[in-house]
């Protein structure tokens, strides 16, 4: 097994962690959780240089490497629905991993026909988006602990009391941020599944 493979593989061990750390309301182990996601998403880039330098991309690779990507961006979606304190609703995780799966279904026909999907600039706006929206709201999670651990409140408390305009602001952007990026992303996510879906719709036809 090559390097660019051995870290896929990593990336996917530390998905527990990453999950496990994610759901921990403590300041450090959320700052885990965000230095194991950004550690995937660089090794994911890496790996991929890696293997195209040294000439190194094997069937392996080819099928490891999309799926540790899939793994990581859902458990982290799946993860903040379950944290009360984000209010993400799990409607918006379901369209996301939705897509996922059909647009993988549609490679997956398309190999069957020798025809090769290659990625489209929606398709990338799409990944970017999710990977931007992750490390905002695991950042905004650490805030908020911090927020706890040094002054014994959250950005809810913050919102629903009577503070001032800076405190409210601060209140608002931890607790209504989070939705507003996942609901930009849900829509872009939807939007690449689209644009998919209508430019190799002839697939789906025996024709």
């Amino acid at each position: 097994m090559n390097f660019a493979n051995k870290l896929t593989l990593l990336r996917i061990a530390l998905l527990p962690f990453l999950i496990v750390f994610m759901h921990l309301n403590n300041f450090w182990t959320r700052i885990l959780a965000l230095i194991i996601f950004v550690g995937a998403a660089v090794t994911d880039i890496y790996d991929g240089i890696i293997a195209r330098k040294y000439k190194t991309i094997t069937t392996l690779g080819i099928f490891l490497d999309p799926l540790a990507d899939k793994l990581i961006i859902s458990a982290a979606l799946i993860s903040f629905v379950g944290l009360r304190e984000l209010n993400i609703p799990a409607w918006m995780v379901i369209l996301i991993i939705s897509r996922e799966f059909i647009i993988t279904g549609l490679r997956s026909l398309a190999a069957t026909k020798n025809v090769i999907i290659p990625a489209d600039k929606t398709g990338k706006f799409k990944t970017t988006s999710q990977i931007i929206t992750i490390i905002t709201i695991l950042l905004i999670l650490i805030a908020d602990s911090a927020l706890w651990r040094y002054k014994g409140t959250t950005g809810r408390q913050l919102l629903l009391q009577n503070a001032t305009a800076p405190s409210y602001i601060l209140g608002w952007a931890l607790t209504k941020l989070p939705f507003i990026l996942m609901f930009i992303t849900t829509l872009l996510t939807l939007y690449s599944g689209i644009s998919y879906m209508s430019k190799h719709r002839h697939l789906l036809t025996d024709k």
